[in-house]
């Protein structure tokens, strides 16, 4: 049996910034700097353990791989999202994907959000919040002028759409 086509979800149209790898590269560097950190003092404070210290070498420099290129490239092929009158549809992830589609009648607050490498990069983050118990719909990785243009966007149609949200 299939659905009608009314009832599957579409894909999501738009992608966040191109400058969204580059910001998943970063926060997924800081965390690779530090465990590059703790194997350099485990390397001088331990001699004991070479062989130990060389095979956590060649995992650290995989992991690097892992979380500078593919996992930021496999990210940005997967996020999109996109605010339509009716609804703001996400799909997020990497491993574990997620599609979330937050009606406009349940929109009960829009924010931005922007840490600093965000700041540092010209993005920011769109938070729905809904009335639901799945939490908040985020956008991530929004050029800046784009953020703010859907966060105007979405408070023109939550205007329109003059429910309680509940």
């Amino acid at each position: 049996m299939s659905l009608p086509r009314s009832t599957i979800l579409a894909e999501p149209a738009w992608r966040p910034s191109s400058k969204a790898k580059l910001l998943w590269a970063l926060e997924n560097g800081v965390g690779i700097v530090v465990l590059i950190a703790v194997w350099v003092v485990w390397s001088v404070l331990d001699s004991g353990h070479r062989g130990w210290q060389q095979l956590a070498a060649v995992a650290l420099v995989a992991l690097a791989v892992l979380g500078l290129v593919v996992v930021p490239l496999w990210r940005y092929a997967v996020h999109r999202w996109e605010v339509t009158d009716e609804a703001v549809y996400t799909r997020v992830g990497w491993l574990d994907q997620e599609s979330r589609v937050a009606p406009i009648s349940r929109v009960q607050t829009v924010d931005t959000e922007r840490g600093p490498l965000e700041r540092m990069l010209g993005l920011a983050t769109v938070t729905v919040t809904t009335a639901s118990s799945a939490g908040a719909v985020k956008i991530s990785a929004l050029d800046l002028p784009v953020a703010e243009q859907t966060v105007a966007r979405l408070a023109a149609i939550a205007a329109q759409h003059r429910g309680d949200a509940t």
